[in-house]
């Protein structure tokens, strides 16, 4: 609801939906479906502007056809809700927050002594805890919390991972992802893909697209690239820097798509430290490691462990025997790991999430069941134009 409110139609309780860039939008999205149908919420999203604002973001969700506030819109209501995916604008807006992590949790990577995405320096300010409800995927993530962040404890809830339990929901429709992608057969599909940064799997090697998509002349070779490189670096440009892998064979994921219907589609996924590879293991499928820059994991959390077990791919060796090797791994209980890593709540996120939103809403819950929607179908770049041949 925008402006005035002598020309609304529903009259309710605004869920303000915080989000500083896509990639926090994207893992939103899965609460939506908690409160969407409720008559008595209207949603609305607003771009914060300290930082991380991104005018894709704005667009996309525009292009959606949502409400989207302006800062100064944002700033003067006073919210029933706010559902931030990170902290970036939370001292701008009135009303309770519920703060959920946007990757496989906030207790995944370190810097320095510090734990990104729960030391004080994030939480608190002014001596107040920023979020009435800090979201956990994890009963160890509150133990770290205890330890860097103790003023933060009593705002935790251990809600476990909502977007790795819509992966597991996913499961039953492994055909139809297939079949999104492309193949209609029984080609192996393998999924490739990379988190943003310079140390990142394609920040430090642009032809791992490529490689990988003429090592597997015989498998559809799917490119899962992060939202902040299509960000960054504009999307005409990233498929330029793909035209070489595409003419490989290289099949490319929309920008922006949801990551996890070629998942549950692959059977190999081959990874860098992108949270996608934890939950590709934690799902059920064999990981194949993508070399990468240094980049510190914090010791038990899921990455760590991944990094640790899961083989690394090695070019100068036949690619078939190393997504071998992969399997094995997954065959000696590497996925039921990660999995008990990822979520110590398995299948009760939306459950405990819809609790704590409506809790903060001050409204009862609606009768209805908690939905547990699948992924949506994965979407391909389409090219203008058929790729000419390379020359050799």
């Amino acid at each position: 609801m925008t402006g005035d409110r002598s020309w609304a139609t529903r009259l309710g309780k605004s869920l303000l939906v915080l989000a500083p860039h896509i990639v926090a939008l994207l893992r939103l999205d899965d609460l939506n479906p908690l409160a969407e149908t409720d008559h008595r919420v209207q949603r609305n999203y607003a771009v914060p502007v300290d930082g991380e604002d991104r005018p894709d973001a704005g667009r996309f969700i525009r292009e959606r056809g949502e409400i989207l506030l302006s800062a100064e819109q944002a700033r003067q209501a006073t919210h029933g809700l706010v559902l931030a995916g990170s902290t970036r604008g939370l001292d701008d807006v009135r009303g309770p927050v519920l703060l959920v992590p946007h990757g496989g949790g906030l207790g995944q990577y370190r810097s320095g002594e510090l734990v990104t995405g729960l030391d004080s320096s994030r939480l608190v300010r002014g001596g107040r805890v920023r979020a009435d409800r800090i979201v956990l995927t994890h009963g160890r993530e509150l133990d770290l919390l205890a330890e860097v962040c103790p003023q933060a404890v009593p705002h935790a809830v251990v809600a476990g991972d909502i977007a790795f339990d819509r992966l597991v929901a996913s499961a039953p429709y492994r055909d139809q992802y297939r079949e999104a992608l492309g193949v209609t057969d029984d080609r192996e599909i393998i999924l490739v893909t990379v988190t943003w940064s310079a140390r990142s799997g394609f920040g430090i090697d642009p032809r791992v697209f490529r490689d990988v998509a003429e090592a597997a002349p015989g498998a559809c070779v799917v490119a899962s690239l992060h939202p902040q490189i299509w960000s960054q670096h504009g999307t005409g440009q990233v498929l330029g820097w793909l035209t070489d892998a595409v003419d490989a064979g290289l099949t490319v994921l929309a920008p922006h798509s949801d990551w996890r219907g070629a998942v549950v589609a692959a059977d190999a996924v081959m990874a860098d430290y992108t949270s996608v590879g934890t939950f590709a293991a934690g799902f059920g499928v064999p990981v194949l490691r993508i070399p990468h820059g240094p980049q510190p994991l914090l010791a038990g959390s899921p990455a760590a462990v991944l990094a640790a077990e899961a083989p690394l791919w090695n070019r100068k060796r036949p690619l078939a025997a190393q997504l071998e090797a992969a399997q094995k791994a997954q065959c000696h209980g590497l996925g039921a790991h990660i999995a008990g890593l990822v979520t110590s709540r398995p299948g009760q996120a939306g459950k405990i999430l819809r609790r704590e939103m409506y809790g903060l809403l001050g409204l009862g819950e609606p009768a209805r069941t908690v939905p547990f929607s699948p992924a949506p179908l994965p979407r391909r770049v389409t090219w203008p134009v058929i790729p000419l041949p390379r020359s050799r």
